[in-house]
């Protein structure tokens, strides 16, 4: 029996009910007498001083971009000789960067922007596009952080290279997570939900069952009734002696919770951290690197992460953008630990302590609970430009025999990726991937929409997910299955902390297809003939969000 339940009847009543899930209930049970958030009324509650602090950010950036721009204007009565030095200033910015080991999207676009504008292109790439000492400095922190956790990671080496015997091909893949510091894991039970209101549920049931530590690290963190029924049950668990470590994004808390949100929490017995501040880095656009991990860890024991963060519309109590699709992940099993070791990393690269954790205080000892082999894999901008979250995804798509589906909110990816899809269809996979109909960002929308035209000419199927906004991140093919925080976009590939689940395992696999094709139902397939009628103004503005595709 799972310790997290009350009895061996309550536990063979949940398998029972998880068993019988299917379409008929894919948007949740929310009108169960024994649903967390049955009567739960939904809010979207916004914080004024927040609001102002973004501003306030954003203003100076816009201040210093415009002061940037207007440069040449106030030097035009100067010498000639001046501009001269500038252009040659800005060839050798051309030439770093040509020469950069960065992607070739972001060497692109400050080409662009040194070639258009030869003076303020120039200032904007030494103070924002190059790696300057104090961005440096952050990485080498964050790296420390990571190398100091990575030494608890260890492999079962007899689990290892039986499965890399028995899974020729899914084990090169295991090979290069191993050699990227990956722990590999066997025996793990991993229960997989194909909404919001789902994941919520079970994560309520489950802090209710904590008796040791409970660590919790989102993006978003927004006041509303998931988070008064979490906080609710937080404040019982420290009551009793359970230790709360709370680490959210700044950027993803500070609009929707309010001013003094941290210091309520500290008051109430929270240890909380917040990951890089907004206003701290503006002169360097540091600011723009995010933690958007999502991971819950309760006594060592049990596991979550997803696409999912703390807020009404992940679990549809309020209504942005139709009906909102997440998916999320429940571990039991020795890759719980994987996902403790990512926290504790971020724990102590969001601080300031010279010493470092205990981190053996939170390894729980488990017996092996299921039959899913797992790999904890987590990436961020510190690994510029290795970046092994990308390389996987890619030998997610390069491997793929027969079939390989994905969901993206965002579809903004390299030609290299997009080549891959492309060739994955023509040796003759079934390759689909699911975007949203109704988007969180028009912008995005648009340039997503201009990425399906080489993939759709060369045979990838193309799916807008109509009942709403599909924010759902994982991909699936025979081999394995990756769910998590990624976005197929350049920003989750190199500008932000990234965390997710690679699995492979009958049951699992199984049952991430099954939600892939009872979603297939429910969405529109794009064809290629109507990609090309496309609005004009789409037309026009594409190939120019393109050239900025970094940004977004």
């Amino acid at each position: 029996m799972d310790r997290f339940f009350d009895s061996d009847a309550a536990y063979e009543k949940w398998v029972k009910k998880k068993k019988s899930k299917g379409i008929d209930n894919y948007f949740g049970d929310n009108g169960n007498e024994d649903s967390y958030l049955s009567g739960l009324k939904g809010r979207v509650q916004n914080n004024l001083s927040g609001f102002l602090r973004v501003l306030l950010t954003a203003c100076m950036v816009i201040i210093q971009c415009l002061v940037i721009l207007f440069l040449p204007l106030l030097l035009q009565n100067g010498t000639v000789y001046f501009y001269y030095i500038w252009e040659i200033f800005s060839v050798i910015a051309i030439v770093t960067l040509v020469n950069n080991s960065q992607s070739p999207a972001y060497r692109i676009a400050w080409i662009s922007i040194v070639t258009l504008l030869p003076i303020s292109g120039f200032i904007m790439y030494f103070l924002w596009g190059r790696t300057g000492r104090r961005k440096k400095k952050l990485d080498q922190h964050i790296l420390r952080q990571i190398s100091y956790g990575n030494q608890f990671l260890i492999k079962d080496d007899e689990v290892y290279n039986e499965y890399i015997d028995d899974n020729p091909v899914a084990g090169r893949m295991v090979k290069y997570m191993d050699n990227s510091g990956f722990m590999f894991t066997g025996g793990n039970d991993v229960d997989y939900y194909p909404m919001g209101e789902d994941v919520f549920e079970e994560i309520f049931r489950d802090l209710e069952k904590a008796e040791k530590f409970i660590f919790i690290d989102f993006f978003i963190v927004a006041e509303g009734a998931i988070w008064d029924k979490m906080y609710e049950i937080l404040k019982r668990k420290i009551a009793e002696g359970v230790e709360v470590k709370f680490l959210y994004d700044d950027f993803g808390a500070a609009i929707r919770t309010q001013k003094y949100f941290k210091n309520i929490l500290e008051d109430d017995g929270f240890e909380v951290r917040i990951f890089n501040p907004i206003h701290k880095y503006t002169g360097e656009l540091y600011m723009n690197y995010r933690s958007h991990q999502k991971i819950l860890v309760i006594d060592g024991e049990v596991g979550y992460t997803g696409g999912f963060n703390l807020a009404d519309e992940y679990a549809n109590l309020v209504e942005r953008f139709g009906v909102w699709k997440d998916t999320g992940i429940r571990i039991c099993g020795e890759a719980v630990w994987g996902l403790t070791v990512v926290f504790l990393q971020m724990w102590e690269a969001s601080g300031t302590d010279k010493k470092h954790i205990d981190y053996l205080k939170y390894k729980s000892m488990l017996n092996k609970m299921g039959d899913t082999y797992c790999t904890v894999i987590s990436d961020g901008p510190a690994n510029n430009p290795s970046n092994p979250i990308e390389s996987i995804y890619n030998q997610m798509i390069m491997y793929a025999d027969k079939y390989l589906y994905i969901t993206t909110p965002y579809l903004i990816i390299e030609d290299y990726m997009k080549q891959s899809l492309i060739e994955a269809a023509q040796r003759g996979v079934d390759v689909r991937i699911i975007t949203p109909n109704i988007p969180d960002k028009k912008n995005v929308k648009i340039l997503t929409n201009y990425n399906y035209g080489a993939l759709l000419r060369a045979g990838v199927r193309i799916y807008e997910y109509t009942p709403g906004f599909i924010h759902a991140k994982q991909i699936l093919s025979e081999n394995s299955v990756i769910v998590g925080t990624i976005n197929m976009d350049y920003r989750s590939f190199y500008l932000h902390y990234e965390n997710g689940v690679w699995m492979s395992g009958k049951e699992i696999q199984e049952a991430v297809k099954n939600d892939f094709m009872e979603t297939f139902k429910i969405s529109k397939e794009i064809t290629y003939e109507e990609w090309l009628r496309r609005p004009r103004r789409w037309k026009f503005i594409q190939p120019i969000l393109n050239l900025l595709s970094t940004l977004f």
